[in-house]
């Protein structure tokens, strides 16, 4: 409790609480539309009415997870400017064109996706009223993009000079498209989709599983994880590029990630392992020349180790258990979607028995622990910055003394809205059964 009265501290807490909290609703906001698109797509072309009832199903949750997306995604303005305010200060004029962008393209979607969903039964012709989805995906997807790139600045700061302490000459465009925009949008982009297939496939497997052997749940299942497994191996390969970034631009904090202390060729890759008082690791597994090859491309590479750093510019150590936590769900991911489809390719039965159908199950909070790993790699692995070499998290945060408390409280609004929001979509689902709703509509109810 001590710790809570540091402003400092408070104010990294309840920003690191809000964040982590809204990313679940920010991720499936950008990747279901994207979903939903492509399950309505593929039901006007095979006049399938189970895919089209998909869409309009999932359409149906995302409304609730875009309700509670609004309200985390306005505390987080909101505590920009009663948290940080100084960098706000400092660097507000520079975000404030994303920002407001992120703004309008989340307007753009919502109006969208409210004449989608009240035109449902209104469209004779599907295919006009799949063309209302194009502008709800578009704008959960440029919405990710404007926010990203307010991260990105904060990592790469760009679009400005430092005149007396004052930021001059600002160039918002430029500050937007740093050198950090295109991996980390790309990133963000990719593993939202990823999330949204693997979140929609664990709750078709899960309805099997139950006992329902609807060929909904079926057609559910084989299309949300032949999706996953695309952008799964996007967002790897993406991630490659990710390393490299970091490699030229941030090297501290690759470094940090992968404990590797002093600069040195032909540097290994070190997975999981434990670090002792003495910098050695223990328990570790050491790729050889993976670095290296990760970093450059090539394997007899120099990479620049933490010994190059102030040891107060060094980020926090337990990045690495971050990367390796975001890393290895991903690579599992990656095997277990590829496993169902060979298997299904092969007519293999193994994927359909209960035990393979929960580690699908599991693989869908996997994919969320997988994306907060990753975003709080990335916010911890900038520190002791909260905009790269320009100006400190504490210099950047309030001296208020009252933000210890409201720590508590914002704890237990999340806490409530995360009830509500699983009461809402069992509430929901468990009254409009699929069977019910196939049925209304003249459809297979096998």
């Amino acid at each position: 409790m001590l710790l809570f009265e540091d402003p400092v501290f408070s104010s990294r807490m309840l920003t690191l609480l809000t964040l982590t909290f809204h990313v679940i609703f920010a991720t499936l906001g950008v990747g279901l539309p994207l979903m939903i698109m492509i399950a309505q797509w593929v039901g006007i072309k095979k006049n399938d009415l189970h895919y089209i009832m998909m869409a309009r199903r999932w359409a149906r949750g995302f409304v609730v997870l875009v309700a509670v997306g609004v309200v985390t995604g306005t505390a987080i303005g909101l505590q920009l400017a009663l948290l940080w305010p100084n960098f706000m200060e400092l660097a507000g004029h520079v975000i404030a064109l994303p920002l407001f962008m992120e703004v309008f393209a989340f307007f753009f979607e919502a109006i969208f996706l409210g004449i989608y969903l009240y035109t449902w039964d209104r469209f004779e012709n599907q295919r006009k009223h799949l063309l209302l989805l194009v502008p709800v995906a578009v704008g959960a997807t440029m919405s990710a993009f404007f926010i990203t790139t307010v991260n990105g600045f904060m990592n790469a700061p760009a679009g400005f000079n430092i005149v007396d302490g004052q930021m001059t000459g600002v160039s918002p465009i430029e500050a937007m498209f740093n050198v950090a925009t295109p991996t980390k949008v790309a990133h963000v982009i990719s593993t939202a989709f990823m999330t949204a297939a693997f979140v929609l496939a664990a709750i078709a497997a899960y309805r099997l599983i139950r006992g329902s052997n609807h060929v909904y749940h079926k057609k559910a299942l084989h299309m949300t994880m032949k999706l996953g497994l695309i952008f799964a191996v996007a967002t790897a390969i993406i991630g490659d590029f990710s390393g490299k970034y970091l490699a030229e631009h941030q090297p501290e904090k690759l470094a940090a990630a992968e404990w590797h202390f002093e600069t040195e060729e032909e540097a290994p890759l070190i997975l999981w392992g434990v670090l002792d008082d003495d910098q050695k690791v223990r328990y570790g597994i050491e790729i050889p020349y993976a670095l290296s090859i990760l970093a450059h491309n090539d394997p007899s590479a120099e990479v620049i180790g933490l010994n190059e750093f102030p040891e107060e510019e060094h980020p926090p150590m337990f990045v690495h258990y971050l990367f390796d936590i975001m890393i290895t769900i991903g690579m599992w991911m990656i095997v277990l979607s590829l496993a169902y489809w060979f298997a299904m390719r092969r007519g293999w039965n193994f994927v359909k028995k209960n035990w393979f159908r929960w580690l699908i199950v599991l693989g869908g909070p996997l994919s969320m622990l997988a994306i907060q790993a990753g975003w709080w790699m990335t916010e911890f692995g900038r520190q002791p910055w909260i905009l790269r070499g320009v100006m400190t998290v504490q210099e950047g945060a309030t001296q208020s003394d009252y933000v210890g408390h409201m720590f508590f409280v914002f704890a237990g609004l999340y806490l409530i809205l995360g009830i509500g929001v699983a009461v809402v979509l069992r509430k929901v689902f468990k009254n409009h059964p699929v069977e019910k709703e196939l049925a209304e509509q003249g459809g297979d109810q096998s």
